[in-house]
């Protein structure tokens, strides 16, 4: 199978299994047992990780708080922010293309008298089309606002998103700013406190980490952060997220965002070729299919991202008959759900649209053959449906 659907999730990147090895089959010691060395020198590693991935960042005051991935990163930073005792104000702001594990947050605040606002996106057409509307922004911000959540980079059209003019609308009323950032770290240069962002999260497995690990930074030496504990029951991570931490989990996931870094231009740049080469095989063979969220050669889309809307076939219908493939029709926790994508109607594309259009994640592991090969079965697949 052509693996394309590596906004889904990636595949662990060799040199990540290697350094979580030792700490799963020999230094397999609980870093909260530090009355023994095992249990000490696991902790020590624990501690250097996370004040590595802070600095990765570009955050090294902030607190790190290893989590099992970025939907529980989510829920800590908007449920910890919002319920915190001395939190007072009562309006939370997010954006209509947000994941589910943002919008269905905020649907579970508004019975404990939060009132939420969902914000449009630039329509398509626009070089910036799919990233928050900063008028609209600008306009529902207000001093009774708690929170603003935001995704760094879209999960499913790649819309990056112009954090830093979030972040000062946002600060001009002493609200604080969430990124889910879940598609940009590992993938876009990132610096948390460039842009002045005061809690971000993030999954291992969309960078070439394990799955089940994951992070929330929390502060902005700016501004405080509260945040009130959502997992209690034994005060590891300064109490506000109990239970033992993974060394393994915590060594693989700043292994891979160390080796992302370090290679991100070189990276960024063979993967956008590869996409650029998908994207003009498919234009060229294909009438009428149309591309979702901005412009290919946009600074504000994601290297690795296509996402397209077929004149006449149904995503998943494509999936099924180009099986050889992996792509996907939206994001990969909605896909169980029969509803079209709601990020792609937030474009303002018709539901018909919507339900046509299907998405490709290009990554690492990919090459100029398999590209070339996904085309054409895409293609001929294609071709068959509509003769």
């Amino acid at each position: 199978m052509i693996y394309l659907d590596n906004h889904a999730t990636t595949r662990c990147d060799d040199r990540v299994i290697a350094a979580m090895l030792p700490w799963l089959t020999t230094n397999y010691g609980n870093p909260h047992s530090t009355s023994h060395a095992m249990g000490r020198d696991a902790w020590e590693i624990v501690a250097e990780c996370t004040a590595s991935l802070a600095e990765l960042l570009g955050n090294p005051s902030t607190d790190l708080i290893v989590t099992s991935g970025a939907t529980e990163s989510n829920n800590l930073a908007i449920k910890g922010v919002c319920l915190h005792p001395r939190q007072k104000r009562r309006k939370i702001v997010s954006v209509a293309t947000e994941h589910p594990a943002v919008l269905d947050v905020l649907d579970q605040l508004k019975p404990q008298g939060f009132r939420i606002e969902i914000l449009p996106v630039v329509p398509v057409g626009q070089v910036d089309a799919g990233t928050v509307d900063l008028n609209a922004l600008e306009e529902t911000v207000d001093d009774d606002t708690a929170l603003v959540s935001v995704m760094w980079a879209n999960n499913e059209m790649g819309a990056i998103a112009p954090m830093k003019r979030v972040a000062q609308i946002c600060h001009q009323h002493g609200t604080l700013l969430h990124s889910d950032a879940t598609q940009a770290v590992g993938r876009i240069p990132l610096d948390m406190l460039a842009a002045d962002v005061d809690l971000l999260s993030a999954s291992a497995h969309k960078f070439y980490g394990p799955k089940g690990v994951g992070l929330l930074a929390v502060g902005n030496p700016n501004r405080r952060v509260r945040l009130l504990p959502q997992i209690v029951g034994g005060g590891q991570q300064g109490n506000l997220r109990s239970g033992t931490v993974a060394p393994a989990g915590v060594i693989a996931i700043v292994t891979a965002m160390q080796i992302s870094l370090a290679q991100l231009s070189v990276e960024s740049s063979r993967i956008r070729k590869l996409r650029d080469q998908l994207a003009k095989n498919l234009f060229s063979q294909i009438e009428g299919l149309e591309l979702n969220g901005p412009e290919l050669d946009s600074p504000y889309r994601l290297p690795g991202n296509l996402n397209v809307s077929h004149p006449r076939i149904e995503g998943e219908t494509w999936m099924s008959a180009a099986a050889d493939i992996a792509f996907s029709s939206g994001s990969a926790c909605s896909s169980v759900d029969p509803e079209p994508s709601h990020v792609i109607l937030a474009l303002g594309k018709s539901e018909t649209e919507a339900r046509r259009s299907v998405r490709f994640g290009i990554g690492r592991f990919n090459t100029d053959t398999e590209i070339e090969q996904a085309a054409n079965i895409l293609i001929a697949a294609q071709q068959r449906m509509m003769s």
